[in-house]
């Protein structure tokens, strides 16, 4: 996961996922305008393994963090981009820079399929539990990047056991996923949450806050 070898940074000309877009507008009489990308919605599932005792995590490399780290360790290693073709990173870092923690998640790309078919989908895909929709127990839909995207993502809660783990998970290989499953011990949880060096996104801290919050009182001695 950590072997990063060869990157190099070019224009985004077309892409299924995001497109670069302007809004031009009036407020209270003053012109303005502002960049943003469509992207779409999103699922994310905190997930407790009542087995194990733990969270259900996924850790996998991020581009757009490792590059993002390059950028803040080396201003202006971007510059050249908007130049004739992709250009090779000034210095390349280890791949662990670009490794981040977060809930397993997905986007809502495929019509006709609701929300929960997409959680459960994703829960198969990326960390091989069998879930149906109705083991999902909705936490939250809110904002994801107010000021590049706006778009939604809603959280879902499920408990799971070891017996329901019948694949490896790990990601859609034709898809380039490669994403590794952690099972978070529920007593390192906060420990985990607050910890700035540990890369994670705020997904991760949201559940883990929740989940000691909602769930864990009811749960009994440990």
């Amino acid at each position: 996961m950590e072997r990063i070898e060869g990157a190099a940074v070019g224009r985004c000309a077309a892409s299924p996922y995001l497109r670069p877009l302007t809004l031009h507008y009036r407020q209270n009489g003053t012109q303005k305008s502002w960049d943003f990308m469509k992207t779409h919605d999103s699922v994310a599932i905190l997930m407790f393994n009542s087995s194990q005792q733990s969270l259900v995590l996924v850790k996998q490399f991020r581009p757009a963090v490792y590059v993002g780290e390059v950028e803040r360790l080396f201003p202006g290693s971007l510059a050249a981009v908007d130049q004739d073709g992709p250009r090779a990173l000034p210095v390349e870092l280890p791949g662990s820079a670009g490794v981040t923690y977060e809930l397993c998640a997905g986007l809502v790309d495929q019509p006709g399929l609701s929300l929960e078919d997409v959680a459960c989908a994703e829960a198969w895909e990326e960390c091989g539990y069998r879930l149906a929709p109705s083991d999902l127990r909705r936490v939250a839909t809110y904002k994801s990047g107010v000021g590049l995207t706006g778009s939604n993502q809603t959280m879902f809660y499920a408990e799971v056991t070891d017996s329901q783990r019948s694949g490896p998970g790990g990601g859609l290989a034709e898809e380039g996923e490669l994403i590794q499953v952690v099972h978070l011990p529920l007593d390192g949880a906060q420990a985990f949450a607050d910890d700035p060096d540990v890369p994670k996104t705020l997904g991760v801290i949201f559940g883990i806050s929740w989940f000691l919050s909602c769930v864990a009182p009811g749960l009994g001695p440990r």
